[in-house]
């Protein structure tokens, strides 16, 4: 790329250039957690105590280039003069907000060559964030641009100066010789030497285990088991914080309300995660106490009555003491969660799934249909075997075959026989009985009470589906090895038997939720895409082309999971305080790990396994599905084989041939250790890609990306919309089935409505659980979505920019092609009786609760 073209550089030669930062003071919200915070520093927040834009300039920064073209004595690219910012230019259309540009101008001449990277150097208190240098009229040349978007801070705390590559991309056998040993040091850099614990400006990338979840120094019931580096309880790995043990668990690392980061991975500079970060640490420090206070109080009843009751939620609201609403109305995240209407109400909005129809969620057409198009779409498999049979090891737990017989299921299968339609693969089941069935005893030993559920579904003829039949299990009383005493239940449509039918749903949707909080959403996203972050910056130069291809697809991904361990998925956190499986949840997350495969989190090899697909090149994307009118299938097969096509062309731009890969060290180091330590407790498998082949690489980079995407977008933006009317999607379940001459039984023939509600999540719970999916499901203003980058000089490869705008062209037709399927009727599934047309895989969105958009990353 420089070689040839140094020597047309003149002697005393000025290389103008844009330097793009932000200060601190615009950036530091997020800093600011507590009500007492906002308040204190009021109009102070934006002024006086960092430094101003004047500070800037003098001797405060200093930036010096690198050769790419000229060594010195030792190899390394020449260095040129320290030079110091000039003056701030007041008028550059390009600027985003809170951005400043100041002037700068290096002296080079021919004997240098042509830079290709910089030191810079900040000698003031207060560390700033770094958006870009561009150089201008480097001789025949052009424009040279280096993207940045680090912090930087104070000199005196780093041994090396940092250091940042202009755009280009370079496999590490093609980097200019001048520019290799400094790719290597940045590398090993961010490695650091996984000793002491991390201070808030560094940017060491390193592994750890999950052992940071409980509080054994608070008591035993606030302890919680090392989840990863065990056989027992396998996890992908975190970021290492090196946090000191706590006194009475020295494998437990203590607790803090600031986990450390990498510096560069809490984005303080971006709406999405001041948003993010500073509503979940509202919703966990200010207002669940607030509110909790209000419940102590008895100011307002812990129970719903009924389902209007419900549904003021969203329209009168609810009436909280005015010290609660004194709380929250400062906070700026939450006045836009919570309408607060006069002194005592609170209001949240009304959810998509009753903006048509208050009751359409009741139908079991919406039940079955929410498996297709719901939050959880990717649980529902084929039934092959029937009756349907447990994996769980029958050495311990005993026969758990299940009791749904075929006089159960035939009369509603349209003149079928099971085995006819088990043939013809018109029988599905969605199966909650394994994951939960081994810590049931356990979680029914608490306040909630649950079984594990099996529902049987019929594809009818117009292509949706009809629940048949649902099974509840518990334990058998005696002990495990002894299995399990299950019921059965059917549809009912009037008297007492609709009402147990709809309760029996609400146990398989209790289980649904959980799963889909812990597993599909949490596990299967967020955690396991970490060690692959970690990976990356560890063993992937900036300059490396696969780095370039993955990086905008862990944007804030690192830090969502830190705040997650602080407020959501710890001890007594908002996971535990209001989803079902409470205090286990996150190992039996770990348990379900166990079964985790890379390989199948590919659409078309999950969608296989679960036998809704098989290979059939006649049909689109090589797949026919069983069941054609499928939402989350179908627009997904378009979005992952647009994802692949992009990252097929990206790849085989860099690697021209299998054997340039298998010589890649920095490719082959980052597999090697995403494998053996990232996701080390499954090393073993069989399943990991040996990278070897280009192909292999692709299939790599388009899971990565869909998971990240896609599948986090499938799972997070409908959870308000569905959830945020908890009848819809209630998270626990307090009592079991009522039995006949019961006084449960007599309220349920009575008051059916009260008799469900006193079973599902109960207000409190509900207050908590609809203020966070209310968060999670927002788009902020900044959002990035799939096809998009934050700026047009990612790279400075005209091949690969080309090949990156047919990829956002493709999604456009796409999204075209997506809307028009909404409009079909006959696709029944995509609207459903609530009248929700499928939009979650919809690529774009504007900012807040939307029911589309696939950002380019896990950043909520």
């Amino acid at each position: 790329m420089f070689s040839g073209i140094s020597g047309l550089i003149q002697k005393g030669h000025k290389i103008k250039g844009t330097v793009v930062l932000m200060r601190k003071n615009v950036l530091d919200v997020n800093s600011v957690t507590s009500v007492g915070g906002i308040l204190g520093q009021g109009l102070d927040l934006l002024g006086s105590t960092v430094d101003n834009l004047t500070a800037f300039l003098g001797r405060s920064v200093s930036l010096q280039l690198i050769s790419a073209t000229k060594p010195d004595a030792n190899g390394k690219g020449k260095l040129g003069k320290a030079t110091f910012l000039e003056g701030i230019i007041t008028s550059l259309p390009t600027l985003g907000a809170g951005q400043s540009a100041f002037k700068i101008h290096f002296e080079w001449d021919d004997e240098m060559g042509i830079p290709g990277a910089f030191y810079i150097k900040n000698f003031m208190q207060t560390e700033f964030f770094l958006v870009s240098l561009t150089l201008e009229d480097v001789p025949n040349h052009g424009s040279l641009h280096f993207l940045c978007n680090s912090w930087i801070y104070n000199a005196k705390h780093f041994k090396n100066d940092r250091i940042f590559f202009v755009n280009q991309t370079y496999l590490p056998s093609e980097t200019p010789a001048p520019l290799v040993k400094y790719r290597e040091e940045e590398l090993v850099n961010l490695r650091g030497d996984g000793t002491g614990e991390r201070r808030e400006w560094e940017r060491v990338y390193d592994y750890d285990v999950y052992n940071d979840l409980g509080d054994p120094d608070k008591g035993e019931n606030h302890a919680r088991p090392i989840l990863g580096g065990s056989d027992t309880l396998p996890y992908p790995r975190r970021g290492r914080t090196g946090r000191r043990p706590t006194r009475k668990d020295p494998k437990s690392e203590s607790r803090s309300s600031d986990i450390y980061l990498p510096r560069d991975e809490a984005f303080g500079h971006l709406k999405s995660s001041d948003f993010l970060t500073h509503g979940l640490k509202s919703v966990s420090q200010n207002f669940l106490p607030a509110l909790e206070s209000a419940f102590d109080l008895n100011f307002t009843p812990n129970e719903f009555d009924s389902f209007d009751d419900v549904h003021r939620l969203h329209s009168g609201g609810i009436k909280l003491p005015t010290d609660v609403i004194s709380k929250i109305s400062p906070l700026p995240v939450l006045k836009e969660i919570f309408r607060t209407d006069g002194e005592q109400v609170l209001k949240f909005p009304p959810p998509k799934v009753i903006q048509v129809s208050r009751s359409a969620w009741m139908t079991d057409e919406e039940f079955a249909r929410e498996m297709l198009a719901g939050v959880n779409p990717n649980m529902i498999g084929l039934l092959q075997d029937f009756p349907p049979r447990s994996k769980l090891d029958s050495q311990v737990y005993g026969d758990h075959t299940s009791q749904i017989t075929k006089e159960h299921l035939e009369p509603n299968l349209e003149g079928l026989t099971v085995d006819e339609a088990i043939q013809n693969k018109r029988l599905f089941i969605l199966d909650h009985h394994d994951s939960i069935m081994p810590y049931l005893r356990r979680i029914n030993a608490t306040s909630n009470k649950a079984y594990a559920t099996r529902t049987i579904l019929f594809l009818k003829n117009d292509r949706t589906l009809r629940p048949l039949a649902i099974e509840l299990s518990l334990p058998h009383p005696e002990d495990d090895k002894s299995g399990v005493v299950s019921q059965v239940f059917l549809p009912a449509e009037e008297g007492v038997e609709s009402s147990i039918w709809l309760l029996a749903k609400a146990y398989v949707i209790v289980n649904d939720s959980s799963y889909h909080q812990l597993v599909s959403h949490w596990l299967n996203t967020h955690a396991v895409i970490e060690p692959f972050v970690i990976a990356t910056n560890r063993h992937l130069s900036v300059v490396h082309p696969i780095y370039k291809l993955l990086h905008p697809h862990y944007r804030d991904t690192m830090n969502i999971n830190a705040l997650a361990r602080g407020s959501l998925v710890n001890d007594g956190g908002i996971i535990e305080q209001t989803f079902l499986w409470g205090r286990y949840s996150m190992e039996m997350s770990a348990t379900i790990y166990k079964d985790w495969v890379f390989t199948d989190q590919a659409l078309p090899a999950d969608l296989i396994k679960r036998g809704i697909a098989t290979e059939d090149p006649e049909c689109p994307h090589g797949l026919r599905l069983f069941i054609e009118d499928y939402p989350y299938a179908v627009d997904g097969l378009e979005i992952w084989d647009a994802i692949k096509t992009w990252v097929h062309e990206y790849v085989f731009l860099y690697y021209k041939s299998d054997e340039t890969l298998k010589e890649d060290p920095e490719l082959q180091a980052w597999w090697k250790e995403l494998v053996e330590v990232g996701h080390g407790d499954k090393k073993n498998e069989p399943w990991w890609p040996k990278m070897q082949t280009r192909e292999e690489l692709v299939e790599a980079c388009s899971i990565v990306i869909w998971t990240a995407s896609a599948l986090h977008a499938a799972v997070n933006f409908g959870q308000y919309p569905y959830g945020g009317l908890i009848l819809n999607r209630p998270t626990i379940s307090r009592r079991f089935m009522p039995e006949k001459g019961s006084p449960e039984y007599e309220e349920l023939k009575k008051s059916p409505q009260k008799a469900l509600l006193r079973t599902i999540t109960p207000k409190f719970q509900t207050l908590i659980d609809l203020s966070v999916i209310e968060i999670l499901s927002r788009h902020a203003s900044d959002e990035i979505y799939l096809g998009e980058r934050d700026n047009p000089n990612w790279t400075s490869d005209t091949r690969a920019l080309e090949a990156f705008k047919r990829f956002g062209k493709k999604l456009s037709e796409i999204e075209k092609k997506l809307s028009e399927r909404n409009n079909d009727e006959k696709l029944r599934n995509r609207h459903g009786p609530v009248q929700m047309p499928y939009t979650l895989l919809f690529p774009s969105s504007d900012e807040g609760l939307t029911f589309r958009g696939i950002p380019n990353s896990i950043s909520i």
